[in-house]
């Protein structure tokens, strides 16, 4: 069932993302519509910041006024969304949610797809994809926790360190 889940945008009031979220997650708690409503989500990005002539790691939203959730969209499942306090209504034309497509989540990276690693530190690995298409390098450190991998590259006669996505390289 959790395979028809779509995820859909909801609008909200500017500032209100975090209450709208857990006051939609203790709904589907309280109604036991875990099998309607499965995961809500506020995209956020780590920003450095300079404060005090020092820098500061600060979470963002990356979409203010917006928020993910990812359900099976019924008029039950529409109506307590719909219904929440500080909800606009969901993104679409009209009353009609539009559903976000699988380049669009996969963008946004708000679900963690598992990438299997065939290559470990100190293999020789091919740039697949992206601006280095084509270049070869040793894998210097594996970030598995967010999707990373630093690759030494040879460019213009200099080892250079890259980080590139996991499955952006493959094994040679």
């Amino acid at each position: 069932m959790a395979d028809d889940a779509k995820w859909y945008v909801v609008h909200t009031y500017s500032g209100y993302e975090a209450k709208v979220a857990a006051t939609i997650l203790s709904t589907v708690e309280n109604r036991k519509l875990q099998d309607l409503i499965f995961e809500v989500n506020i995209p956020m990005e780590t920003v450095t910041e300079l404060k005090d002539s020092k820098n500061v790691e600060v979470e963002r939203k990356l979409f203010p006024g917006y928020v993910l959730v990812k359900m099976i969209m019924t008029d039950e499942s529409w109506h307590v969304v719909r219904n929440v306090r500080g909800v606009t209504g969901f993104v679409g034309p009209g009353s009609k949610p539009v559903a976000l497509s699988d380049e669009e989540v996969r963008d946004l990276g708000v679900e963690k797809r598992a990438v299997t690693v065939e290559y470990g530190v100190g293999d020789s690995v091919r740039v697949i994809d992206g601006a280095l298409n084509g270049f070869i390098g040793t894998v210097e450190e594996l970030m598995l926790e967010s999707n990373k991998v630093r690759v030494i590259v040879s460019m213009f006669g200099r080892d250079t360190p890259v980080e590139l996505e996991l499955n952006q390289v493959e094994q040679l």
